[in-house]
C-alpha cells in the first residue's frame, strides 16, 4: 500500500514555517507498514488543493492531508475535497458536535465563524478531535481512500494515533511486513566519520537499513528493521545497534535514541547525584537542556548566568586577580566558575562554560568558537579547552553546551580522570 501526504498553507509553501507534520506521519505510516511514495506541499489557493487531490487520488491507495480545517477564510480543505469529489458541503451534525463540545467544555461563546469548521464534503465520515475545534474526516476519491487532519501538530498526532492508523490496519488484510526503527545517537564525531564508521553494518544484517540523522550537534544513527515477525525484527535491531555501540564506543550517547541532557540526567538519577552549572557564553542553554529532562528535579539544583565578570566574582565567587591576569575566557576561570556553582549549590557535581560565540569579540589568542569548560566533583577539578571553526553564534552555543555536559557524561562513565587542581 502506497501513501502520500500532503501538506496546505501559504506559510509552508513559502517557507515561513517548517512541515513537521508530514516527517512524523511518514515515520508512522512507515511502521505500519504503508510505504510512504511522497510528500507534497500547496497554499491556500482552493483551486490549487482541489487539483493537487485530484492528482493524488490517481497515484496513491492511501492519502494524508493537513492543514485548512480552521475557521478563517484562507482555511479551504474541506471546499477543495467537495470540489474534486464533486459535490457539496453540509454541516455534519458529529462535526458540529465536536466544535461546540470544545467550547463548552471551556466555558466559551462560539463564534460564527466557527461553524465553518463543521461544514464537510457529503458522503465524508467525520473523524473527531478531543483535543482542538477542527474536526477531520475522511472520504474516497477515485480509488484512494483521504485522510483530512488539522494543521496543528498536537491536534494532529492525536488524531492520526486514534483514526488513521486502526483505519490503515483495517485496510492492510494481507499480511504485511512489520517495520520498526531504532535510533542509536552520537556525539564527538562528524557525520563523514560515523558513516564510515558504520557503512557495512546493513550488510550484516538481513533487511536492515542505515541512515545517519544530523541532530546538531549529534549524529544519530537511525536502523530500519523489517520481516514478518515482530520479535525477530526487534532482535535484529537490538544486534545491529550492538555493532553500531562496539564500532563507535564511547561516542554513543544511547542505544534508544536519548539525547545528551537525558543520557546525563539518567546517569545522574542512578547515582543520586546533583549538578549545578555556572554558565557565560550557553547563557542558560545548558540549564534549559537540563529542565526539559522530565524527572529532571531529581538531579538539577542550580544554575547561575554569570555573564558579566562582576557577577562571576560576586555569584561564584571568582577570585579578581584571574580574571585582571587571564581574563574571562581561560581554563582557571572555568574551574573556578565550577568550583563556585558546586559550592553555591551543596551539589555533587557542577560544570561550567565561559567562551566566545562570536560572531565578534574574538582576537588572535582566543578566536571565535572559543570554550572553557570546567568540572567539579568530589574527586577534583578539572578544564578544557576548545576552538570550534563555526562562524555561527548559535552553532558555537550549542557545541559548547554539548561539550559540557559530554565532559560530565564521559566522568560519570568512567572515561574521564580528574585532578585535583590548586
Amino acid at each position: 500500500m502506497q501513501a502520500v501526504l500532503l501538506a496546505t498553507g501559504d506559510e509552508i509553501r513559502t517557507g515561513a514555517i517548517i512541515d513537521t507534520n508530514s516527517a512524523y506521519i511518514a515515520e508512522k505510516l512507515e511502521m505500519q507498514g504503508v510505504a510512504v511514495y511522497g510528500h507534497v506541499c500547496v497554499g491556500d489557493r482552493r483551486a490549487d488543493i482541489r487539483e493537487t487531490l485530484a492528482t493524488i487520488s490517481r497515484q496513491a491507495a492511501v492519502a494524508v492531508v493537513t492543514g485548512g480545517l480552521g475557521p478563517t477564510a484562507d482555511d479551504r480543505t474541506a471546499e477543495a475535497a467537495a470540489e474534486a469529489l464533486g459535490v457539496g458541503l453540509h454541516l455534519d451534525p458529529d462535526a458540529l458536535k465536536n466544535v461546540t463540545r470544545w467550547f463548552e467544555q471551556r466555558g466559551l461563546p462560539m463564534g460564527t465563524a466557527n461553524r465553518k469548521q463543521a461544514l464537510l464534503p457529503e458522503g465524508a465520515v467525520c473523524l473527531p478531535n478531543p483535543v482542538g475545534t477542527a474536526p477531520g474526516f475522511a472520504l474516497t476519491i477515485a480509488d484512494c481512500r483521504f485522510f483530512f487532519l488539522p494543521g496543528v501538530p498536537r491536534e494532529m498526532k492525536v488524531m492520526l494515533d486514534r483514526h488513521v492508523l486502526p483505519a490503515l490496519a483495517e485496510r492492510m488484510t494481507d499480511k504485511r511486513a512489520v517495520r520498526q526503527i531504532r535510533v542509536v545517537s552520537t556525539f564527538g564525531l562528524p557525520e563523514s566519520a560515523v558513516g564510515e564508521k558504520v557503512r557495512d553494518i546493513e550488510d550484516q544484517f538481513e533487511d536492515l537499513r542505515v541512515g545517519l540523522r544530523v541532530v546538531f550537534p549529534e549524529i544519530h544513527v537511525r536502523l530500519y528493521g523489517s520481516g514478518e515477525d515482530e520479535t525477530e525484527v526487534r532482535r535484529n535491531l537490538a544486534a545491529a545497534a550492538h555493532a553500531v555501540q562496539t564500532r563507535l564506543g564511547r561516542r554513543v550517547l544511547s542505544t534508544s535514541g536519548a539525547e545528551m541532557a537525558a543520557v546525563v540526567g539518567k546517569l545522574l538519577l542512578a547515582r543520586q547525584a546533583t549538578l549545578a552549572v555556572a554558565e557565560s557564553c550557553t547563557g542558560g542553554l545548558i540549564a534549559k537542556q537540563l529542565t526539559d529532562v522530565p524527572g529532571s528535579s531529581g538531579f538539577f539544583v542550580f544554575s547561575g548566568v554569570t555573564y558579566a565578570n562582576d557577577a562571576k566574582v560576586r555569584v561564584l565567587g571568582v577570585d579578581q586577580a584571574t580574571l585582571d591576569d587571564l581574563g574571562a575566557v581561560h581554563e582557571d576561570t572555568a574551574v573556578e566558575m565550577a568550583e563556585g556553582a558546586r559550592r553555591v549549590a551543596a551539589a555533587d557535581f557542577a560544570i561550567a562554560t565561559t567562551g566566545i560565540a562570536g560572531p565578534d569579540g574574538g582576537t588572535a589568542d582566543k578566536p571565535v568558537g572559543t570554550v572553557c569548560i570546567g568540572l567539579a566533583t568530589l574527586d577534583g577539578v578539572r578544564a578544557w579547552r576548545y576552538v570550534y571553526p563555526f562562524g555561527d553564534r548559535d552553532l558555537n552555543r550549542r557545541i559548547f553546551a554539548a561539550m559540557a555536559l559530554d565532559r560530565l557524561r564521559q566522568y560519570l562513565q568512567g572515561h574521564l580522570v580528574l585532578e585535583s587542581i590548586g
